[in-house]
Order: structure tokens, then C-alpha cells, then sequence
């Protein structure tokens, strides 16, 4: 553990993106699924209530040697107070309710995982936490403390990160550093995950994160360079208490380069390539049957007009590479039956439609497709979705 918060405290003058939080590209699920959070000084001694949601119908059509087949009907709904006492402090409160259709009971935790460890506590109707964020900004750096900016807003790639967790996960809550310059943007972050008291029968989890891309040139270069390099660490454990004498800490992480042509064009608009290196490795503990993999990933995406985003990609994995939380077709570890599967190839494909009615409010919907070359045969599934975000905001009173 002391050696993952040195670690993270080396990384943090090195975490790079563009500024003021804006993607490189933003495509369907950042419209969707991406919060901003510089303070809007226009907002100070306001009162608001705000209620952020996303209906979603989401279908994965899998037939897998990696994982089963699912679909997510429902929706997560938040709504919440906001108040800024000062133009640099701002606290939030409400609640969070994630529902499906059709369902009643709900195990406490829910967030996207590999592993077993979750508690066995159930709540009926509706899967509700409390939800509360306190914000301090500075001129370049955002300290937050509560519920953080996360998810989408880490901008992981996504053999780390699947975006579809952002329909299904609890909020993140700890602490979050946010540091905007010219050519940077740092996003450290560590989501706690379950607390123990003693005696308890689960282990304390949580996740430590930190994501870099150093910009060679301006975003709106005619052809921009940049250098993203990512790191997510879960560490699972617990001073007081430790089941079955087992402490466990593993980490992804990636570094790779990508150049983004803006074309400008009516029709084509970004033409975008990456490529990446990945790494996994368990530092302590035996939950992966092997001490470390690695693999690599490769993509390019078209911009079309103002809504339709296509790429295709090609992962390989020459060792065993474990995701912490990507999609389990860039995971040589099976969530079905444990088994590895060592050498995996998969390509796949997606098309991603987004209309943004205003700030807020975007219809969203995707098709994804995985051709996968592993042992035992080969593979081939696919996925579908449609989402709708709706985000207003009413003011109470301005004091």
C-alpha cells in the first residue's frame, strides 16, 4: 500500500491531457457520460437543484469462452442540491438510484469486477446511495473530496476501462486531484471501495488511478500529437482485518502515442490513430494464476459530420494481460470459468451516434462488434445499445 501511494505521488506532476478537461475527441460517451468541473464563478451564492441521468437498453449478444451474454435495462438517476458559498467552493448533495427494469433485489455493490470479494448485503426496490461532493479550485488545481469526477471522466482506453461501466457503477467516492495548464491537464484519483470496521468479513478494497497525455502541439493543430500514458492499481486488504491471510495488489498500465488529424471537412471531420503497450502485473497475492503480462493495442477512428463516430481495432496479448476494469474481450482471463487463455487476438469494430440537444441533454446509440482468436476456437459477438442523458438544472434562490 505504501509503496502504491509513493508511487502515485511520483506519477502526479507527469499527468497530462488537454485542458480544462476537454477531450482530444469527444465522441458519443464523453456527450454522455462526462461531467465538467471547473467552477462556473456565474454560479456563486446560488441554490440550485440539479438532477443528472441516463436512461439506457443495452444488449451484449455474447456467446464466449470469456464471458456470458447480458442485457442492462434501466436507468441511474441523481438528484442533488448545489450550492457555491465562494467563488472557489462548491458542495453538492443528493442521492443516487440505479434501477432495472423488472428487478427488486440488489446486491450492495455493484461496480464492474473480476473479483469476489463484494459483501452480501441486499436493499429491495431500487440500489440508492447517498451522494455528496465538496469541491475547492484554485487558479490551475481542483481539489476534491467525497464523490469524485470519474468514470468517463478519467479518459482510460478501453482495454482498462469498458465504458459501458458507466450505466452500472456505483460512483466513485475518495479523493481527487485535478491539475489544468496550458499543455496539461493531471487526473490522480483514488476511489475507495469498501470499508471495514472490525471484525468484518470482507476485505478493505480500494482503487488508486492517475492518467497522462502530454500534448506535443495545440488540439487544434491541423495534425496534433500526443502521448497518453495511463496507470490504475486496485489494492485489496485491510490493517484490521485480513481474509484468510490474503492481502492482493495489481495494476494495468499503458503508454502509447496517437496523432489526430482535424479535417475539417463537411463529411470527415478527425481522423484519429493510436497505439499502446500494455501491462499488468500482481505485486502481491494470487488472485491471477501468473505474476504479470503484457500486450498491445492499436486504433483508428473517423470523425464523421458532427454525430456519427466508426473505428475499428486490433488487441494482442503475446502474454497473459489481465483488465482491472476493460472490457472482458481485452482479458485473457475468463470471468466465465477462471480459465486463462493465454495468447488472445481480438479486432473489433463500432459505430457511435450522438445528438446533443443542448448542454446536458444527448441521445446516444452504438453497435460493436468482436472477432476474437483464443484457444479452443474462435469467436465472434456483438453488442447494441441507445441512451438518452438528461441533466437540468432550477435555481432556488440567489443569496
Amino acid at each position: 500500500m505504501k509503496r502504491l501511494c509513493l508511487l502515485l505521488l511520483i506519477l502526479l506532476p507527469m499527468t497530462v491531457s488537454a485542458q480544462n478537461g476537454t477531450m482530444v475527441n469527444e465522441g458519443m460517451w464523453e456527450q454522455l457520460a462526462t461531467s465538467p468541473y471547473r467552477l462556473d464563478t456565474a454560479d456563486v451564492h446560488a441554490l440550485k437543484v440539479e438532477l443528472e441521468s441516463i436512461s439506457f437498453f443495452r444488449d451484449n449478444e455474447f456467446s464466449s469462452q470469456l464471458t456470458d451474454g447480458y442485457s442492462l435495462p434501466g436507468l441511474w438517476v441523481q438528484p442533488k442540491l448545489t450550492y457555491m458559498p465562494l467563488r472557489q467552493i462548491k458542495l453538492e448533495l443528493g442521492l443516487q438510484a440505479l434501477i432495472f427494469s423488472g428487478a427488486n433485489r440488489y446486491p450492495n455493490y455493484v461496480y464492474h469486477d473480476i473479483g469476489l470479494w463484494k459483501g452480501n448485503q441486499y436493499t429491495k426496490g431500487a440500489h440508492v446511495l447517498p451522494w455528496f461532493r465538496a469541491q475547492a479550485d484554485f487558479r490551475s488545481l481542483s481539489i476534491v473530496l467525497g464523490d469524485i469526477y470519474g468514470g468517463q471522466n478519467h479518459g482510460l482506453i478501453e482495454p482498462l476501462f469498458n465504458p459501458e461501466t458507466n450505466l452500472s457503477q456505483d460512483p466513485e467516492m475518495g479523493f481527487q486531484l485535478l491539475w489544468d495548464r496550458p499543455y496539461l491537464h493531471a487526473d490522480i484519483w483514488l476511489n475507495w471501495q469498501s470499508y471495514i470496521f472490525r471484525e468484518d468479513t470482507h476485505q478493505e478494497v480500494f482503487t488508486l488511478g492517475t492518467t497522462w497525455r502530454p500534448l506535443l502541439n495545440k488540439p487544434t493543430s491541423h495534425l496534433h500529437w500526443y502521448l497518453p500514458v495511463q496507470f490504475v492499481a486496485q489494492h485489496r486488504g485491510g490493517e484490521q482485518n485480513i481474509v484468510n491471510g490474503m492481502v492482493q495488489t495489481i495494476f494495468n498500465a499503458s503508454a502509447g502515442i496517437g496523432a489526430q488529424w482535424n479535417v475539417g471537412k463537411r463529411v470527415l471531420k478527425t481522423l484519429t490513430a493510436e497505439t499502446n503497450g500494455l501491462l499488468a502485473y500482481q505485486q502481491k497475492g494470487y488472485l491471477w494464476p501468473f505474476k504479470s503480462g503484457a500486450a498491445a493495442y492499436v486504433g483508428v477512428r473517423l470523425g464523421l459530420w458532427r454525430f456519427l463516430e466508426t473505428g475499428i481495432s486490433y488487441y494482442i496479448a503475446p502474454r497473459h494481460f489481465v483488465s482491472l476494469y476493460g472490457n472482458h474481450f481485452y482479458s485473457s482471463l475468463s470471468v466465465k470459468d477462471g480459465q486463462d487463455y493465454g495468447r488472445l487476438q481480438t479486432a473489433s469494430a463500432h459505430v457511435r451516434f450522438h445528438h446533443t440537444f443542448a448542454r446536458g441533454y444527448t441521445l446516444g446509440a452504438d453497435a460493436e462488434a468482436y472477432q476474437s482468436w483464443l484457444k479452443g476456437g474462435n469467436e465472434f459477438n456483438f453488442s447494441f445499445g441507445i441512451y438518452l442523458r438528461v441533466n437540468p438544472s432550477f435555481l432556488i434562490k440567489r443569496f
